[in-house]
């Protein structure tokens, strides 16, 4: 990728043979905060501009606990079957499973093997003119394309996504990818809307000939949100990924991109945008991820949903058995996501308390918008099954669902 923030991100995680960490530049506290808070700014309230210069032009230089060793394997996480990077299923309930074991060498996923959670409508009609329907509290009119991108695509920025439903054993319905598009505000602000408009629903096309089995996914694709929230988060309409245009399967050609926000609010086939305000109810695909969105049960309307921000979070994603001098040692890949601002206290712990690792992310934690990779070098004391969980000491930041071992990982060990 061309953008120093990448290059930073993953200078570390790109070098295979890095695991500690030393700062040669002795970056103090508030120059690291300064670039943290700039970072967050762009990310955060918009996608243009500071990004590169917030960054130290100078890579952090890392210990090379593994030089000299050989690497023996990799050790399999247990009970993860599921079939990886390939389409399964059909309509709401086709899938492809990222292998984010392949993270460490590939920090962008690409294209053909990003996370599907809905295959291409087959009822999608893709030889007529795309236009997004404009309805509600405010005039009515279509938007073309062309109409919707306004002045062009630009380019919007590293940005990880998870569906609300990723689990396990194979936790793959989660990417990362650098996406063009245009900003939501500015074609809300080419808009005739409504004083009385407090928010907006964003529909996609979600018409598919074969219906889910058991019901397990609800039609209507569909999300509200206040014009705050977008803002704030820096939503765009994403028509390229990874450098092309948007793959069908990924919402061609338009969908919406909430940075932070869990993929069940990320629409795809964009075709509808009416205008609502604080009494409108909540939307059928709202109502079915609130659980998984952290929502209260009591929340009925749109206004009483909570944003669906992912929290903080962590896990390996590889573990990888060596041999340096004389000694096994094992080396734990994996990915710091989520949350809204860098936190540093990440702790591995397997078997209790008295089996932790304080990991160092090299470099620092500094942005939200992207995965961090880390590495850390283990030492087990004992062969067998092991649950690899993940710990953030920062009470000050929401981490729910690794809290509740959401994200464990266990791994068989057979030689010490």
């Amino acid at each position: 990728m061309r953008r120093r923030h990448f290059l930073y991100c993953s200078a570390c995680a790109s070098a295979s043979t890095l695991i500690g960490c030393k700062d040669p530049m002795e970056m103090t506290d508030a120059s690291m905060d300064a670039s943290a808070d700039a970072l967050d700014g762009d990310l955060d309230g918009g996608v243009d501009g500071g990004v590169d210069s917030a960054l130290p032009d100078t890579a952090l230089e890392c210990e090379n606990t593994f030089a000299g060793g050989t690497l023996l394997g990799v050790v399999p996480f247990v009970g993860n079957d599921r079939p990886l990077e390939v389409r399964t299923g059909r309509g709401w309930d086709g899938r492809l499973y990222t292998d984010l074991s392949s993270v460490p060498e590939e920090t962008v996923v690409p294209n053909e093997t990003f996370y599907i959670r809905t295959l291409d409508p087959d009822r999608l009609d893709r030889s007529a003119a795309w236009q997004v329907e404009v309805s509600g509290l405010a005039e009515a009119t279509s938007l073309s394309l062309d109409d919707l991108v306004g002045t062009g695509v630009r380019d919007m920025g590293l940005h990880v996504l998870e569906c609300s439903g990723n689990g396990g054993p194979s936790f793959g319905l989660m990417s990362a990818a650098q996406w063009g598009g245009v900003p939501v505000m500015e074609v809300l602000d080419r808009l005739s809307i409504d004083p009385e408009a407090t928010a907006v629903e964003v529909r996609g096309f979600d018409d598919h000939s074969v219906p889910s089995i058991g019901g397990h996914s609800t039609p209507g694709a569909a999300w509200i949100f206040t014009f705050d929230q977008l803002a704030s988060a820096g939503a765009f309409f994403a028509t390229e990924m990874n450098g092309e245009p948007l793959p069908n399967d990924h919402g061609a050609p338009v969908r919406l991109y909430v940075p932070g926000w869990y993929g069940c609010s990320c629409i795809k086939w964009v075709n509808s945008l009416r205008f609502v305000d604080d009494s409108e109810p909540a939307t059928g695909q709202m109502r079915e991820f609130a659980t998984r969105t952290h929502q209260p049960r009591s929340a009925t309307l749109a206004s009483e949903f909570l944003p669906a921000m992912m929290d903080q979070a962590a896990m390996p994603v590889r573990v990888e058995k060596w041999r340096v001098d004389g000694a096994i040692v094992y080396r734990v890949y994996g990915i710091l996501w989520g949350g809204q601002r860098p936190t540093d206290p990440l702790i591995l712990g397997w078997g209790g308390d008295a089996n932790q690792l304080l990991i160092e992310t090299c470099p620092p934690h500094a942005m939200n918008a992207m995965w961090t990779v880390w590495q850390t070098a283990w030492r087990p004391s004992r062969t067998g099954d092991h649950s690899l969980r993940m710990r953030i000491e920062d009470p000050s930041i929401d981490t729910n669902r690794l809290d509740t071992g959401y994200y464990a990982r266990n791994v068989d060990i057979d030689e010490i």
